[in-house]
């Protein structure tokens, strides 16, 4: 007789699908040694391990996120960024293909099983937060962000840069600013060429108190963007640096990532323009009687 397990509650005011009304997205992949990242995976995960790819390697990635969302009470925009191990659940390790990096960024496992483990989550909406944690068991905290995007509405350009600052939640879950940085990153993506990379659906993993282990899958309407930095001529094209304090995210991102450490590739994703507001003109005087 086969058992089944029950889904996990969805509790109020949240309704699942969690629909997206624009996203802008940013990853950054680092192949590095995978003792380390084994080790910080078993404390927070110990139903996945940590996938590896070449030379035995594990892939580690930051994941900055800006979206828009509509609700009944109006709209909400939201920034966070993810520090994320790619891992699958143990015991489906018979079902996983070898895959390079690069067969994994496009999308080629089809099982979907290689997935994002989150190990740190800072966000800068309140609500958001408590979605994450109740929802997908993310181990998300408040943090403020300062960037520079690639947009429509400025400079031409492929350039991203991403401040994450501390931040506490204070009286009315209202987010209160700190002034302490956490990390910079910045993607410097002009001029290189991209390829689709059709990966959807994610799946994101976490590991609620009881120690049960979840999986959220999150689907995209357009592929993304997939940038190759393997080459030596791109070592400088992305850049990371931590701040003091440091913070637990600080410390778990030195234990794995040496800073000396080249970035593996990129992808990016940005919601097309659902509407234009053209340029006004003038309109001649009507003759004056």
């Amino acid at each position: 007789m086969t058992s089944h397990l029950p889904l996990p509650p969805v509790s109020e005011p949240f309704r699942l699908p969690f629909h997206y009304g624009a996203l802008h997205q940013l990853g950054v992949d680092w192949l590095v040694e995978p003792e380390p990242v084994r080790a910080l995976l078993a404390k927070q995960h110990p139903d996945l391990t940590a996938a590896t790819f070449e030379d035995g390697r594990a892939l580690v990635s930051l994941n900055y996120q800006l979206y828009f969302a509509q609700y009944v009470f109006g709209g909400g925009v939201t920034q966070e960024i993810e520090f994320n191990v790619i891992a699958f659940p143990t015991a489906e390790r018979h079902r996983l293909p070898r895959l390079t990096y690069a067969q994994y960024a496009k999308g080629w496992d089809q099982t979907k099983l290689l997935g994002i483990a989150r190990l740190h989550v800072v966000c800068d909406n309140p609500f958001a937060i408590r979605a994450g944690r109740e929802l997908y068991a993310e181990p998300k905290h408040p943090g403020w962000f300062e960037v520079g995007l690639p947009s429509l509405n400025g400079p031409a350009g492929d350039t991203w840069t991403v401040r994450c600052n501390a931040a506490a939640i204070g009286p009315g879950d209202a987010l209160e600013k700190g002034l302490s940085p956490l990390l910079d990153l910045t993607a410097a993506l002009d001029g290189l060429s991209s390829v689709a990379a059709n990966s959807a659906p994610i799946t994101g993993y976490g590991t609620d108190p009881e120690g049960r282990l979840l999986a959220g899958p999150m689907n995209l309407s357009q592929p993304y963007r997939w940038y190759d930095l393997t080459a030596p001529e791109h070592a400088d094209r992305t850049r990371l640096t931590l701040h003091t304090p440091a913070a637990t995210l600080g410390d778990d991102l030195r234990t794995v990532l040496p800073p000396t450490t080249p970035a593996t590739g990129a992808w990016t994703y940005q919601s097309p323009p659902v509407a234009a507001h053209h340029r006004p003109y003038y309109l001649p005087r009507a003759p004056r009687t």
